[in-house]
């Protein structure tokens, strides 16, 4: 009999920029409905502090500190997870590096380069290297988490949102090709407005109580692992 308690019991997840705002919050959630969570982020001690509360609530976690924009990181991580364990269940994609603000003619190019390399060229290492583990789970499960400026882009945005929609198309195509070939399924999933530090350097003077933390978000993802999803599911949540 399933435990309603611990919807994903028995499931293992790994979630990008796990250190904190969404990715955290995810995390712990993930852990608190029963799964076993893959923290993985650049910083440690942040880690270390997520792992901490998930093991404080009685969740289960194991933090693998990596830089995704690194040669051969993803490789490198995929690897080890596959020997540890045989499958992964749900892979939640939440690292993503925001540039400054400028008009596109005046985009400063290495600032750029990170956000392709974050946003766009580890999202495909991560889907080459856990493409065999998300196959072989029962119902393996993707989500991406995007922004709005993705599909509709404004000023000042570009870099950011140039790289969201190599994110967003990536993810439709790597769905589309899977989608006959296993019961693995993907679904982009935009925050919308969230109370994180990203949020914040975008928006220096808004008052962040006026938006929802990311928890809010946390608890629709969850949501949506456990009742399922189709192939390609795309929501905002606001």
């Amino acid at each position: 009999m399933t435990d309603t308690t611990k919807p994903l019991s028995g499931k293992t997840a790994l979630v990008t920029g796990a250190s904190r705002g969404i990715g955290a919050a995810t995390a712990i959630a993930l852990a608190g409905a029963g799964a076993h969570v893959i923290l993985v982020a650049r910083k440690v001690k942040a880690l270390e502090a997520v792992e901490d509360t998930i093991h404080g609530l009685g969740g289960t976690s194991t933090i693998a500190p990596v830089d995704l924009t690194e040669p051969d990181a993803v490789s490198r991580l995929a690897a080890a997870i596959a020997g540890r364990w045989d499958t992964l269940d749900i892979m939640v994609l939440a690292a993503a590096y925001l540039p400054e603000l400028t008009p596109a003619s005046q985009m400063e190019p290495k600032q750029f380069n990170q956000a392709l390399l974050t946003n766009v060229v580890a999202t495909q290492a991560l889907l080459a290297g856990f493409d065999p583990l998300l196959r072989h789970a029962k119902a393996g499960r993707i989500i991406g988490l995007t922004s709005s400026v993705g599909s509709n882009p404004r000023p000042y945005w570009g870099a950011y949102s140039a790289t969201k929609a190599a994110f967003d198309n990536l993810l439709a195509t790597y769905a589309a090709e899977v989608e006959r070939l296993s019961p693995l399924r993907v679904a982009i999933v935009d925050p919308g407005a969230t109370r994180t530090e990203m949020r914040a350097r975008a928006y220096p003077g808004e008052n962040p109580e006026t938006v929802k933390p990311p928890e809010v978000v946390a608890e629709r993802l969850i949501a949506l692992l456990t009742e399922g999803f189709d192939t390609l599911h795309r929501e905002r949540i606001d």
